[in-house]
């Protein structure tokens, strides 16, 4: 099973509390957690793109760094680990986004890949004046669709006449194209989305469910698989799950709840206000799995509390799901949590025993100590 790091690109992760780490995103810390990820043998990173948080006590994602920038300063000083970026189609046309992918391909040495995204939250775009309305959520996914048809013929081509309801391309060039090729990903759940990506994309990203429950997404890799049957087409799930690990299941435990009782009720209300917007039947199903109220202190994504044997237990579990190529984690605290994934949980999964994890450094281990 592969294994990614979504890197924390806003303030305080993906936890909505005050009881939670509190910190601002840098280069330098996403440097640290990519590099060390990179050493453990970590697949891949990505970074997500937000343009306005959710205020609240926390100021819930209200910092946030540039995904394709940050992209190409880690693309600069890694050497082996994967690297994706998100596009906000909204913004960034597409013949700009085929040259900014072609320019990390070009510093990475072809270990870029990009992460595709429609947009759901409506202040990001109208605090711009950029929200095309709100007919744009049931017209999306053919908005998309053209997109990326752009992107692969500059990608592959170097050149697009491209002609359609969305996009005009008239003799676009691209030059110099990527030397590998390049991965697409998308987490669209809905019937809509699902087809984009079974369609057009190489990756479909899923949130996991519940907590301690690794099979609770099987639905969503087996709907994935139905819609690879009609496009003849090899598009595999990753699952995004929140790692809390400790020494023993009860200490693992024990943060879970405290990272719970301090909720941030104002952001939480915030991330639900803006998850109803979209009231199409079809409305994708991973925004409205963030916004339910349930346990919106981790967005809703599925999370593993455990002992570092449990944690990776549960992995291994989530590997058995038929369609399932890897997984994408987050932690509560990334630069602790990467490391005990790299040297506690790893060498203890099957779906990982390919990984040689390295052995922390005497001065390495009297740091950690020390924190």
């Amino acid at each position: 099973m592969n294994v990614g790091i979504f890197i924390p690109i806003g303030n305080n992760g993906w936890l909505l509390s005050e009881n939670a780490p509190q910190y601002k995103p840098s280069f330098e810390l996403n440097k640290e957690i990519t590099l060390a990820a990179e050493r453990y043998g970590v697949d891949f990173v990505l970074s997500m793109i937000k343009l306005r948080g959710f205020g609240g006590k926390t100021e819930f994602w209200d910092h946030n760094l540039e995904s394709f920038t940050l992209m190409a300063g880690l693309a600069a000083v890694t050497t082996k680990i994967k690297l994706f970026a998100t596009a906000a189609s909204l913004v960034m046309p597409p013949a700009i986004v085929a040259r900014m992918a072609s320019t990390i391909d070009s510093i990475s040495n072809g270990r870029f890949g990009l992460n595709l995204v429609t947009g759901w939250q409506r202040p990001e775009y109208s605090q711009m004046g950029m929200w095309p309305g709100d007919q744009f959520f049931g017209t999306r996914y053919q908005y998309l669709s053209e997109y990326i048809q752009v992107l692969r013929e500059l990608w592959g081509k170097g050149q697009s006449d491209f002609k359609g309801d969305h996009f005009q391309m008239d003799d676009c060039r691209l030059s110099p194209q990527p030397q590998a090729d390049m991965k697409v990903i998308c987490a669209g759940q809905s019937d809509a989305g699902m087809d984009f990506s079974a369609k057009y994309a190489d990756y479909n990203f899923c949130f996991g469910k519940g907590v301690n429950t690794p099979k609770a997404f099987a639905p969503a890799a087996e709907k994935l698989i139905e819609a690879t049957r009609k496009t003849g087409r090899h598009v595999t799930t990753y699952v995004l799950m929140m790692v809390i690990a400790d020494e023993t299941d009860e200490a693992a435990r024990a943060k879970w709840e405290h990272y719970k009782a301090g909720a941030d009720h104002e952001a939480i209300a915030w991330l639900g206000q803006q998850g109803a917007a979209d009231t199409r039947s079809g409305a994708d199903t991973n925004v409205r799995q963030m916004a339910d109220p349930t346990s919106a202190v981790n967005i809703n994504m599925g999370t593993l509390v455990g002992s570092y044997a449990t944690v990776a237990r549960l992995l291994d579990e989530m590997a058995e799901v038929p369609g399932t190529e890897g997984v994408l984690l987050t932690f509560d605290d990334f630069v602790q949590g990467v490391a005990a994934f790299g040297e506690r949980i790893q060498p203890l999964m099957k779906s990982r025993v390919h990984v040689q994890s390295p052995v922390p450094s005497q001065a390495e281990a009297e740091q950690r100590l020390a924190a």
